[in-house]
């Protein structure tokens, strides 16, 4: 679009799809002047909503330069993040850069976004639930970089990746691209490093309560000439997690009474790394990479489900090493190519051998006839896992505004075991039977860009396919040390389409769909080698997933910058597969059919120069069992227990530029969090007074930043008070999470 006399000039900007040149460096939110700062992640919700808008550029006339060409403005390139919020795909893109210098690890940011929640047993490296609209676990598939997270080195869940060595999240809410190769029922979540392939290093320690330390160092070197690049990362976190709980302990006549303890067998550890070397930006390679990883992590667990037995001795673990390889070039001007190839290997460990009987104070109190302490079976095993992943992504860019994308994406997977303890050394160990699991995930995708007026992409649809293969061989022990040989395999196909059209340049509306299907994984077929039981015979879980709604992004008015999203959804899934058990072992089981319809919002607003920001996220949905038959017949209609169905995330920041020098700010923040309260079982099953119920949770916290920016460096340092309030904490009932902590960190960028 091109205006006479100093009136706009619009560059449309590439596909939100188009593959990026991965060895191009985006524009950077951090790097913008002072009067215009990074998206605070310490509010995702204004990182995802409202990227602070860069200043448009005026272009100097030319020497011979006519009315018609004078004062031009030119509006910038889209980052790829910017390009894929505004796609026709439900997505919802979370900026960390300021996360990256303030305390919130990744489970706590994540939290703070519309329609997710999660869900922590504990503090640092405690179990962990992530829920997306309802749907949980591993209905929702985890990634870094295009690779399913546990084969990229952080075997712990999301929650427990270092915030420091992610630039951005990518959640896909229901609707997964094909690009991804992936299976899912609930969605997908991205981790994506920073794609910047140029000279630089950054650094961080946190310390604080609980006996918290977090250390994190990421650097990157490129030979400009030859494109050779050569980048490492690492990090390390401890935590004791002995902050103070209320139990209830005997007293002298063996009576319970109220008391308030520390935890004394909580302890947490992990590191690891990575080294990546190759070469981008070649005439023969976009992009060429090799990635080496290893991460291990020893997690002490203090007491049952329930909170209502201690362990004093109980702990698990796990290593995984393993290699990545990435091939991106383009065939031809209108072909791109994309191969991916990740191997790991994980060790995972259990043990369970205590011969006391350990009180809430940490004290053994008595001894054991029979060692271990959860049901009085001592276990010392070892779980091994070899994994490979692989995908091939073709794109045709056939006719302008149409392209055409296939990704075929097998996943391929074997367990073995040993159970150091064993009570007949005769009989073959039964961790030792056969597992193998092959999944293959094909799909065929057409883009569409349609120009309408003066907007050259106001209309974009994304329609796709997807073939689905399952095979999953075993050994079942019997008994009589007896193995029984299973196999359950399957072959399915599912449908979606995705499409955003564009009113105005400050409006426009989505809405998708997909038909999905979800393949059980290794941990819900093989179980998890410590609490959770295999069950050979999981089906795949199917479901039909909608989402519809606005996206409005107002910028650089008199009153600053607002964004507002809203979408409402549909989940209406079969076959669900659910953690199911006692308070000591589970196994997961399809048992159900669910329907959650809700709606989630944020809201955005900077005022300008971002003297002062303000954002806030809600989230209600209902999530009802809908199944007439079977174990849960007898609940039809009822809200699934034990899950959050209304919660919000809230925050507030003023930028004091200057007052320390003139590149310096100064950043007093507030954020504040609240979950409803809930049923742990099913709500028309018994008395309403006496149902268990995890009560309603509102947390506050406070926190000043500190930046100092100088020609070659940047030191960001952060106080903060999570909890100001010391207020009891449940996610799960009876668990009680940290109070009152205070944290500091001191982030160093070159």
């Amino acid at each position: 679009m091109v205006i006479a006399s100093g009136v706009l000039v619009t560059v449309a900007p590439r596909s939100a799809l188009a593959d990026e040149p991965s060895g191009v460096k985006p524009s950077s939110l951090d790097e913008t002047s002072s009067e215009a700062p990074p998206p605070s992640s310490a509010a995702p919700s204004e990182s995802n909503l409202a990227p602070p808008s860069e200043p448009e550029t005026t272009a100097p006339a030319p020497p011979l330069a006519t009315p018609q060409t004078e004062n031009v403005t030119v509006r910038r390139a889209l980052t790829v993040a910017e390009q894929r919020q505004q796609s026709a795909e439900a997505v919802n893109v979370v900026d960390l850069r300021r996360a990256r210098r303030e305390n919130a690890d990744l489970g706590e940011v994540m939290a703070r976004s519309q329609g997710v929640a999660v869900r922590r047993a504990g503090g640092l490296g405690s179990g962990t639930r992530f829920s997306l609209n309802g749907l949980y676990d591993d209905q929702i598939r985890f990634f870094l970089d295009g690779v399913p997270l546990d084969l990229a080195g952080y075997p712990n869940g999301i929650s427990n990746v270092p915030v420091n060595l992610v630039d951005r999240v990518e959640v896909y809410r229901g609707v997964v691209p094909v690009r991804l190769g992936a299976d899912a029922l609930g969605g997908a979540v991205n981790l994506v490093t920073d794609e910047r392939y140029d000279a630089r290093a950054a650094a961080s320690y946190q310390v604080g309560s609980f006996g918290t330390r977090r250390l994190t160092f990421d650097g990157r070197y490129r030979h400009d000439a030859t494109g050779f690049v050569l980048g490492a990362s690492t990090f390390y976190d401890v935590a004791q997690n002995d902050y103070r709980i209320d139990v209830e302990v005997p007293d002298a006549r063996g009576r319970l009474a109220p008391a308030t303890v520390r935890r004394f067998h909580d302890g947490y550890f992990a590191f690891g790394g990575s080294v990546e070397a190759g070469f981008v930006e070649r005439p023969w390679a976009r992009r060429l990479l090799v990635r080496g990883f290893a991460s291990t992590f020893d997690k002490e667990l203090q007491h049952n489900v329930v909170m209502t037995v201690p362990y004093g001795e109980v702990r698990y673990g796990g290593s995984v090493a393993g290699a990545t390889a990435r091939y991106e070039q383009p065939l031809r001007d209108d072909v791109d190519l994309e191969l991916l190839a990740s191997y790991a290997r994980r060790w995972i460990e259990f043990e369970d051998q205590a011969t006391s009987v350990y009180d809430w104070f940490g004290r053994a109190i008595r001894a054991r006839r029979v060692g271990g302490e959860i049901d009085g079976t001592p276990r010392d095993q070892l779980t091994v896992q070899d994994s490979l992943f692989a995908r091939g992504t073709l794109t045709w860019r056939f006719v302008r505004g149409h392209a055409l994308r296939l990704a075929v994406s097998p996943t391929y997977t074997s367990r073995t075991g040993d159970e150091r303890i064993q009570a007949d050394p005769s009989a073959r160990d039964p961790l030792t039977a056969r597992k193998t699991l092959l999944t293959v995930v094909t799909g065929l995708e057409h883009e569409l860009t349609v120009p309408v007026g003066d907007i050259d992409d106001a209309f974009q649809n994304i329609a796709f396919v997807k073939d689905y293969v399952y095979d999953a061989r075993t050994e079942e022990p019997l008994p009589g040390n007896v193995f029984r040989p299973l196999e359950q395999s399957s072959h399915a196909l599912g449908v979606g389409d995705s499409l955003r059209y564009r009113f105005t340049t400050w409006l426009l509306a989505k809405a998708s769909y997909e038909y999905a299907r979800r393949l059980p994984r290794p941990d819900e077929v093989f179980g998890d080698g410590i609490l959770v039981s295999p069950n050979l015979r999981l089906e795949p879980e199917v479901s039909h997933n909608a989402n519809v709604g606005p996206r409005l992004e107002l910028r650089k008015t008199r009153i600053g910058d607002l964004t507002v999203d809203v979408n409402a959804f549909l989940r209406d899934s079969d076959r669900l597969v659910v953690l199911l058990g006692s308070d000591r072992f589970f196994s997961y089981q399809n048992v159900y059919r669910a329907r959650a319809l809700g709606v989630e919002n944020a809201v955005a607003w900077a005022l300008p120069k971002r003297v002062f920001s303000a954002d806030a996220t809600l989230t209600y949905q209902d999530v009802r069992n809908v199944s007439s038959e079977g174990t849960f017949g007898d609940f039809e209609g009822d809200r699934i227990p034990n899950r959050p169905w209304l919660f919000a995330s809230w925050s507030a920041r003023f930028r004091l530029p200057g007052l320390t020098g003139p590149s310096d700010a100064l950043e007093p923040f507030y954020v504040g969090r609240y979950t409803h309260a809930f049923f742990r079982g099913w709500e028309s099953q018994g008395l309403r007074e006496f149902k268990q119920v995890v009560d309603a949770q509102l947390t506050h916290g406070v926190g000043l930043a500190w930046t100092v920016t100088r020609e070659l460096a940047r030191i960001s340092s952060v106080f903060e008070v999570q909890n100001v309030t010391d207020a009891r904490v449940y996610d799960f009932f009876g668990v009680q999470r940290p109070g009152r902590a205070v944290f500091l960190k001191v982030t160093g960028e070159l």
